[in-house]
């Protein structure tokens, strides 16, 4: 069985590491790799690309994923598309700005993600949006921007309240498409402190958290597989 991470840099495994963005070997198709080392029938390879949106995988799923045949793809996408050209904001905070990718056509690139995955026979999982930590997220932006996004960070929320409507959104429409979704956002949210499992940049994970994902994601495989292969480590 060969299962395929697609998504973005929370799939590649960036985290933000003594002052700078790293990709670091505990990410979660690695750790997933280790959780199903007991089954060798089972192989999972890392298509996780950074700063990659839903437009981008919709560009680039043939290449890279449906080429491999998979059995089954984890899609993990939406924290690039509900955020905001931060130097634009910058250069005028009291404009209207839309995110990178509008919510629209994020549902829409998923909906098309998941047909050409089943059109091939393959089962498609979705993944909720990952947790941000969203003063540490803010604080990095300014250091990086300037204050003056705070304008618009306060009086429409900023990239909190997109992230989280976006993830509303993709839950709904999981259940429209009846493709299981796997809550990673819930299960890391439980799962100990935020700082723990967050890194400084407050939206990239630390291993741990990738741990954490990563068994909320086997749990999930173990649970939706058990009707169709012995799926236990």
């Amino acid at each position: 069985m060969k299962i395929v991470c697609f998504g973005d840099s929370l799939t590649r495994g960036i985290s933000y590491v003594k002052g700078r963005l790293r990709i670091i070997k505990e990410n979660y198709p690695n750790s997933l790799a280790k959780l199903t080392e007991s089954l060798p029938y089972v192989e999972v390879l890392n298509k996780g690309v950074f700063n990659d949106n839903s437009d981008l995988l919709v560009c680039r799923i043939e290449k890279d994923v449906m080429s491999e045949n998979p059995d089954i793809v984890l899609i993990e996408v939406g924290g690039n598309d509900c955020n905001f050209h931060w130097a634009e904001v910058a250069k005028n905070p009291e404009g209207n700005h839309e995110p990178i990718v509008p919510v629209e056509r994020y549902l829409e690139n998923i909906t098309q993600l998941v047909k050409q995955v089943q059109d091939k026979h393959v089962t498609p999982f979705l993944l909720t949006l990952p947790p941000l930590d969203p003063a540490r997220y803010y604080r990095s932006l300014a250091d990086k921007f300037g204050h003056s996004i705070g304008h618009f960070v306060s009086h429409v929320g900023g990239i909190e309240h997109w992230h989280g409507m976006y993830n509303r959104k993709l839950k709904s429409l999981a259940q429209e498409l009846k493709v299981p979704l796997i809550d990673v956002r819930s299960y890391i949210k439980t799962s100990g402190e935020l700082d723990r499992l967050i890194s400084d940049d407050g939206i990239h994970l630390t291993s741990e958290g990738y741990r954490q994902m990563s068994m909320a994601i086997f749990s999930d495989l173990q649970k939706h597989m058990a009707e169709r292969v012995p799926f236990q480590a």
